[in-house]
Formats: structure tokens, sequence, C-alpha cells
């Protein structure tokens, strides 16, 4: 079988990550991102829940390129807002382009304006799916629990980073050294459970 593995996704930052995490978990992994193959119709994201999400564009890209897929869905569950935006995380203030980060920033922080400090905790899930040419679909799950800032800090990361402190950093993860960040995010730890079934369903 292929040790190519595809991510269904044109987020540059997301394959950045994703290769910066799981190149040391599964030596001699190539990861190829949606640039690096042909160009095929993306499903939309339409499922209630992040496994559903990430399923989905898994087996849209295996079924397009033959080649393994990896696909993500992942948000933050903020208590406050009874665990939304969730699922809607990147479509929260309904823009796209370059500024779609600011502007759901800007709408999070519009609608907990007038909550304290002490009922900010929120959570990021990432939920990672990997589907194969012969029907075979893996899903893990990972999470980082933590809170909601008041302003945005830092410049690294990307969404709602600058806006999220993890439990036990008084820092957002924007601001956190990447190694660091790899080592607590919830797309970390989905990767780190994911990586040893890659290696074995990859041989």
């Amino acid at each position: 079988m292929s040790r190519s593995v595809v991510l269904a996704s044109n987020n540059v930052k997301k394959l950045a990550e994703l290769r910066r995490i799981v190149t040391p978990l599964v030596p001699g992994l190539e990861v190829l991102g949606l640039a690096d193959v042909a160009a095929y119709d993306e499903p939309a994201e339409t499922e209630p829940t992040f496994a559903g999400n990430a399923l989905l564009k898994a087996r849209a890209c295996v079924a397009a390129t033959g080649l393994p897929a990896l696909a993500d869905d992942s948000g933050l569950c903020v208590d406050a807002l009874n665990g939304m935006p969730g699922v809607l995380s990147a479509r929260w203030s309904g823009v796209t382009g370059p500024d779609k980060d600011r502007a759901n920033n800007a709408l999070l922080l519009a609608q907990i304006a007038d909550v304290p400090d002490a009922r900010r905790a929120a959570r990021f899930v990432c939920v990672i799916a990997l589907c194969l040419p012969d029907g075979t679909e893996i899903v893990e799950q990972g999470e980082m629990p933590g809170r909601i800032l008041r302003t945005e800090h830092g410049g690294g990361g990307f969404g709602y980073d600058p806006l999220f402190a993890a439990t036990g950093y008084d820092v957002s993860t924007a601001e956190l050294d990447p190694a660091e960040k790899d080592r607590i995010s919830h797309r970390g730890h989905a990767l780190a459970a994911i990586a040893p079934r890659i290696a074995a369903a990859l041989g």
C-alpha cells in the first residue's frame, strides 16, 4: 500500500501542522495536500458532528484520488454558548476569505462579552478520520480544554487560537511555541492517537 496520505484540506497552516506532528510519529510517511493531487469537487460539511464531517471529507478524497485520505473536523465548543460554535466554528460569522478568522473572533467576543471570567470555559475538539482505498475507516478524537480570553493575543496559530488559553496556561495558544502547542492541542492528541493506526494500516 502507498506510504502517501492526502490531507483533505486546502488550509496550508493545518497541513503544515499535521506534517509537523505526524512526520516524527510515522517515519517515511509522505503527507500530501489537495494542491498535490488532481482537483475534485469537495463535499459540503453538512453533518451535525465532527466525526461525520471528517468522514465525509476523507471518503470523498479517497474516492477521487485512490490514495489513503486523512480529514479532520475541528472546532471550538464554548460552555456559555451551549457548546457552540462547534461544527460551525469555521463559518460562525458567515464571512469567507482572508477576513474570516478576524470576523469569527469578533463575533464570539461580542456574544460572550458579559460572561464573567469564571464562566468562560471552552474546549477545542478535533476528530480525524483515515479512509483507505480498501474501505477501511479509522476515527480518533482529541480535546484541549481551556477558556476564552477577553482580547486577542499572539500572532501564531490560526482560527480562534488568539482568543483561547489552554488549561494551565496564562497565554493564548497563538502565543505558544509550535512544539508546545502540538504537545497539548486537540489536533496533537488526535494525531498521536491515530498515528500508530496509520503506520499499521499502511504497512
